[in-house]
């Protein structure tokens, strides 16, 4: 017994190591004083932090980033919310098909569908680079939102919301006081994911921007293939106490409500 959990230990040890390994590794690059990345570091230096803001097109690019994923996640809610409920709520013919549609983005190829959109948003419809970048990526998001957002209304209980219309409140009142308060928590991972998922984004951006627009990403991978300095190391780190900070914040904001509501 002592020997198995010996073994158990050792294994969960080396799964933290191949996850967390190489986040170490880039956390501690980040603070090397020379022009070349490199581990380990000669010394310890926050030039490179620096010279994030020294840079222009960081600040500018991580702006355009958070402006098209905040208002992308939003278009998606709206769009992805009552389509989950539709799809969980009802039976009707083609239900299936229009699902799978809804879900198409995730199992097309980014590459695929980047091309896609450039030939015809911006190409033969000839959309505004801002414009064509936020439909791709409110495209991309809607198949989390409604994957998400679908799983907590599959374990809903419609009888609350039957029960609700059936003491005199209306279908919107209903879905508003009864149905979403309800599948909070879901909504709540659906957006996190699909910000994730935008933000991060590569395929997409790389066909949907152009001179004078581009993403954070795209910025990151156009600056690493001309410099081999530890500025991508700090930008990296820099994103994950972020979203480190975003988790917890989230995090302590749902169990103050929880313990509100008791």
């Amino acid at each position: 017994m002592r020997n198995k959990q010996w073994g158990l230990g050792l294994f969960s040890l080396l799964v933290y190591l191949f996850l967390l390994g190489p986040l170490l590794i880039i956390s501690i690059t980040s603070f090397e004083p020379g022009t070349v990345l490199k581990f380990p570091p000669d010394g310890f230096s926050l030039h490179w932090y620096r010279h994030i803001f020294e840079v222009q097109m960081f600040p500018k690019t991580f702006t355009t980033s958070i402006i098209i994923s905040l208002i992308g996640n939003l278009l998606s809610l709206l769009l992805g919310i009552p389509a989950a409920y539709a799809l969980n709520r009802f039976s009707f013919k083609g239900k299936d098909a229009l699902n799978a549609a809804f879900l198409s983005p995730v199992l097309i190829p980014g590459i695929v569908l980047g091309f896609t959109m450039l030939k015809y948003l911006l190409v033969t419809y000839h959309l505004p680079l801002y414009a064509g970048l936020l439909v791709g990526h409110t495209v991309i998001m809607l198949p989390f939102i409604i994957r998400v957002v679908g799983s907590s209304l599959s374990s809903f209980d419609f009888a609350i919301e039957e029960a609700a219309l059936s003491l005199g409140a209306g279908p919107l009142k209903t879905f508003f006081k009864v149905v979403l308060p309800n599948i909070r928590s879901g909504i709540i991972a659906a957006v996190l994911i699909a910000f994730l998922e935008s933000f991060n984004n590569v395929d997409i951006s790389l066909f949907m921007t152009g001179p004078g627009v581009s993403t954070l990403p795209i910025q990151m991978l156009t600056y690493v293939e001309n410099y081999f300095d530890p500025t991508i190391a700090a930008i990296s780190v820099l994103l994950m106490v972020l979203t480190g900070i975003l988790m917890f914040g989230i995090e302590r904001l749902m169990g103050l409500s929880y313990f509100t509501k008791r």
